[in-house]
């Protein structure tokens, strides 16, 4: 069983480059990557494109929009750090693959809610199991203003209730702020 370590901060933080770092500090080559965004539009496909490019080529990725954990132990091997991008992407595809289509408060439906707590105690329980440190990156939401719509104010609660699951487990949290570290636990 190998350290959790969990970043997190605002966008354009440092919270991906400062992960990826570390990761690539603790792990050198045997860093298998799990990315848990999807390119749904040309600018989320632009954005992947660049995130694959800034990453060492010798790390492994594995892109798991879904069941993160269940592809971290398929494809963990000899790695000795897996590193999850993003937290708050899963959380969105969580949210927006079982919400209603419709803005009608729907957004705030139980079903949704344990589906979040299922993947990230999956995460969780994957990173006490494996023989490896992970490195799990998210978004900070909880300190903006309150979003407009209903999906807005679900995907921030949603993504402030992972963000508790994964921080109380971490062995160590780090806090980014303005492309600097914050170390809270």
């Amino acid at each position: 069983m190998g350290n959790l370590i969990f970043v997190l901060g605002g966008v354009r933080s440092g919270k991906s480059t400062y992960a990826e770092a570390r990761a690539e500090e603790i792990g050198g080559d045997r860093v298998l990557m799990v990315a848990t965004a999807e390119a749904k539009d040309e600018e989320m496909a632009e954005r992947i494109r660049q995130h694959r490019e800034n990453r060492p080529a010798a790390w492994r990725t594995v892109e798991a929009s879904q069941n993160p954990a269940g592809a971290i132990r398929s494809a963990v091997g000899d790695a000795k750090v897996v590193l999850v991008d993003c937290l708050s992407m899963l959380v969105s595809n969580i949210l927006l693959s079982m919400a209603s289509a419709e803005d009608d408060g729907s957004y705030f439906d139980s079903t949704i809610e344990q589906e979040m707590r299922d993947e990230v105690c999956a995460i969780v329980r994957c990173a006490s199991e494996i023989d490896a440190d992970m490195i799990v990156v998210s978004n900070e939401v909880g300190m903006g203003v309150v979003p407009p719509s209903a999906a807005g104010r679900a995907f921030r609660d949603l993504l402030g209730r992972a963000n508790q699951l994964v921080a109380e487990a971490a062995d160590e949290v780090i806090l980014m702020v303005a492309g600097i570290q914050m170390r809270v636990k």
